[in-house]
């Protein structure tokens, strides 16, 4: 079974980043046409010493690097076997926190920098990150569950059978006769 809403959802960040990282590279008029992708609308607003590329190319190449790890993601869940989740996981774990730092240290940045309304989009931006991992998490679980049936059905008949057996011994203790529910073979041997 193929992860189609994590493919999705993987290939969705890593444009969304790489589309980032290419509108930052143009400084002062690029990180505005940023976040203005993001939700804030800056207008008018000279940013301090946005001009220079040493203080643009680290965002750039951070947002750059997020986006490649949603790739990794992206390639892996094309190509991940659903008997081994932790594998493509691990991948997955590192892209959203890398996002969610990324994210954090535009919040910072951007608090230095005066933007009003940066933390509203962000923490929206954020919760949109958390809901994607939550989907993608649920969608490998279930397809390992479902690549893997046999442990789930004998611990669920296991279980039936557990309390069936606690509730006879139960009705055997309360009515004071001996379990009759035991094999043919076991009451002829004890001359019941």
């Amino acid at each position: 079974m193929r992860h189609i809403l994590s493919s999705f959802l993987a290939l969705h960040w890593a444009v969304v980043f790489a589309l980032l990282a290419f509108i930052c590279i143009d400084g002062n008029r690029g990180v505005a046409a940023a976040l203005g992708v993001l939700g804030v609308a800056v207008q008018d607003t000279r940013f301090v010493d946005l001009e220079n590329a040493i203080v643009v190319a680290p965002l750039a190449v951070a947002l750059l690097v997020v986006a490649v790890l949603f790739c990794w993601a992206f390639v892996e869940s094309l190509f991940s076997v659903p008997t081994n989740p932790d594998a493509t996981d691990s991948v997955v774990r590192v892209a959203f926190i890398s996002a969610s730092g990324v994210l954090s240290l535009i919040v910072v940045g951007g608090a230095a920098q005066g933007i009003n309304g940066l933390f509203m989009v962000v923490a929206v931006q954020l919760a949109a990150l958390l809901a994607s991992y939550v989907a993608m998490l649920a969608e490998r679980r279930s397809a390992f569950a479902a690549a893997d049936p046999g442990t789930g059905e004998i611990r669920a008949a296991a279980h039936v059978m557990a309390k069936a057996a606690a509730h006879n011994s139960a009705l055997s203790r309360i009515s004071g006769r001996p379990d009759t529910n035991l094999r043919p073979d076991t009451n002829l041997r004890d001359g019941r």
